[in-house]
């Protein structure tokens, strides 16, 4: 077991966390495939005794912050299909010690709500677009949208969020051949592209060794277009590794969770809709809070928790794109 500082969130390996990664429900209304496969529509909402409410995450996220935690990345399954989000991240927004409030989207519900998620006090948006062709987003993600989530990437910009990032998993003969294109949005918006590692978690995961292309290949292939340039980390960047065109507006981004490990440097948690406090995303360990919470347990009892979740944490996570290892969670249940 790890040995942990009792005042912060610091494991045995030195990696102190201060970004909790938080999904505020399951359901989203695509089905993308490496995500919830094979569950077109919208997907049944947990029971209302299963879903956290939001004055019970507020108080997880303020035990956190309490510890140490400073970033929030809130996620879902699509986190703008839960009612009362704004008012979420304006109450979050409020909360003394926090000083950094994303979100993770795929982006069909933005356009019309980004102007009320920016008064709220939202700082950061990634939206999730594997394919700048609209059928083939159909394919991937069961629904014909594409123009939808152009049109919520458009508003986010116009809006002046900074930095707007757009997250791409690469799959091997379903959109690998578009890599180079997305690529050359950050040449003409000021967008922070990042390609994805396809990772074995879910149903799907038995498809990763044949869908799976490494940072380092896809980097290469999209230097083919120009050098690429590389960028210094940021104070609340995460595990990308930065680059970009030469007078470009916008960055490059590979996050490679299976090619090349980056868990030293990691300083994360997540907390899922139905109340599991997960040490790590590439691992089924996890700690049960919500029914500690309603049973009355105090905020040093809760506290307490968060600790044993951290002493999970490993050194390293155990996936490989090879196929030794899986998560049994589907990413949609975990909050990616």
């Amino acid at each position: 077991m790890s040995q942990l500082n009792g005042k912060r969130l610091t494991d045995g390996y030195e990696r102190q966390v201060n970004y909790l990664r938080l999904s505020v429900t399951d359901q989203c209304n695509l089905s993308c495939r490496y995500c919830a496969p094979f569950r077109p529509g919208i997907r049944p909402r947990l029971p209302g005794d299963r879903l956290m409410s939001f004055e019970e995450m507020h108080r997880l996220v303020r035990i956190g912050v309490d510890l140490g935690i400073s970033k929030v990345r809130l996620t879902g399954g699509e986190p703008l299909c839960r009612k009362g989000i704004t008012r979420f991240i304006r109450d979050l927004a409020r909360m003394p010690g926090i000083r950094d409030i994303g979100l993770t989207t795929n982006g069909t519900l933005l356009a019309a709500m980004a102007p009320e998620l920016m008064s709220a006090g939202l700082t950061r948006i990634n939206i999730s677009l594997d394919t700048l062709n609209a059928g083939r987003f159909r394919d991937i993600t069961g629904k014909n949208a594409w123009h939808r989530v152009w049109e919520g990437i458009m508003a986010a910009l116009d809006l002046g969020f900074a930095p707007v990032k757009i997250n791409t998993v690469v799959m091997r003969g379903i959109n690998d051949d578009e890599v180079v294109d997305m690529a050359r949005l950050s040449r003409q918006y000021p967008l922070h592209v990042r390609f994805i590692e396809y990772m074995p978690i879910g149903p799907d995961s038995r498809a990763v060794s044949g869908r799976f292309i490494s940072g380092r290949d896809l980097k290469r292939r999209i230097g083919r277009e120009g050098e690429l340039i590389p960028v210094v980390r940021g104070a609340f960047d995460g595990p990308a590794r930065r680059f970009k065109f030469k007078g470009a507006p916008g960055e490059i981004g590979f996050i490679s969770s299976m090619s090349d490990h980056f868990c030293r440097r990691c300083n994360r948690m997540r907390l899922t809709a139905k109340g599991f406090l997960r040490p790590c995303l590439l691992a089924d360990d996890q700690v049960k809070l919500v029914h500690r919470l309603r049973d009355g347990w105090t905020d040093a009892q809760l506290r307490d928790l968060f600790f044993r979740a951290l002493s999970m944490k490993q050194g390293d996570h155990g996936l490989s794109s090879n196929g030794h290892g899986r998560l049994k969670t589907k990413m949609v249940q975990i909050g990616g």
